[in-house]
């Protein structure tokens, strides 16, 4: 299942008739809509997150499971779509589900893979699997360059703090690699609208490549920063260079186990 983060779901992929149908019956915790959208002739093949085979019953459970009331939204972040026949289509996204839990709002990231195929004149899923819940969006087809490996990290310390001096902002210090998957889910996590706009007003941000933990050693030195705890890691400075924050203990290295509200709180402390 692959797909880039930060990219919308294509509207044509969106106007499936079926994946539209799909998304209501789950919007709706409607149990017996979903049912019927997957193939009884031949007999779906459902696939858990670890690739063992389960039932349909079961698949449907999960997805209806989001109530009492039924999740309020359920967006595609992207799909890609592929028709290797005519009579089929294999559609693979991520969806995140926000529900209502008491007061609070929680959000939820599922990728999925369905293939559908049309019998008569109906589209039916006849085979899927999905990911385990997620807390934070997860960066299926990472970015090649997050970490360009022409860029002067010195360099860029020093813009970053020039800028802050003027603006009072803090620079925050991202150490990490093009390698390094929890890397990319902490930067999809930084362009949600959740979290963009408090990076936007408070911080500059910096990412630091470490290459094969053979490069910029002596900024994660100068910077207190243990890399082998792992990366990503984080430092935070003021605008004359004084380092506020380290982190000490991996807080960030499975950035994937965290979620949104985690990452904001660690903000909202270290902003300006």
């Amino acid at each position: 299942m692959q797909a880039r983060p930060a990219k919308s779901a294509s509207k044509n992929e969106e106007d499936f008739a079926p994946l539209k149908a799909w998304r209501a019956a789950i919007l709706s915790g409607n149990a017996a809509a979903l049912s019927a959208l997957y193939s009884a002739n031949p007999p779906a093949t459902v696939a858990t997150p670890e690739g063992k085979s389960t039932d349909v019953a079961s698949e449907v459970n999960f997805w209806t499971s989001f109530k009492p009331d039924g999740p309020l939204a359920v967006e595609f972040s992207e799909m890609q779509s592929q028709s290797p026949q005519g009579d089929l289509r294999q559609v693979i996204f991520q969806t995140a589900l926000t529900t209502r839990t008491h007061s609070a709002l929680r959000k939820v990231y599922v990728s999925a893979a369905l293939v559908w195929q049309k019998q008569g004149d109906a589209w039916r899923i006849v085979s899927s699997q999905r990911t385990t819940p997620a807390r934070l969006l997860q960066a299926l087809s990472p970015k090649k360059d997050l970490y360009p490996a022409e860029e002067n990290a010195h360099t860029r310390i020093k813009e970053a703090l020039a800028r802050s001096a003027s603006s009072h902002k803090r620079v925050l210090l991202v150490f990490g690699a093009n390698w390094c998957y929890d890397c990319h889910v902490l930067d999809a996590a930084f362009h949600t609208a959740e979290i963009a706009p408090l990076l936007a007003r408070g911080f500059e941000v910096v990412h630091v490549d470490v290459g094969e933990y053979n490069k910029n050693l002596d900024l994660a030195e100068r910077y207190e920063v243990p890399l082998k705890k792992g990366v990503p890691a984080i430092a935070v400075l003021a605008g004359d260079g004084k380092l506020l924050y380290a982190q000490k203990t991996g807080e960030f290295q499975a950035t994937r186990r965290l979620g949104l509200e985690d990452i904001i709180a660690f903000l909202q402390r270290w902003k300006p």
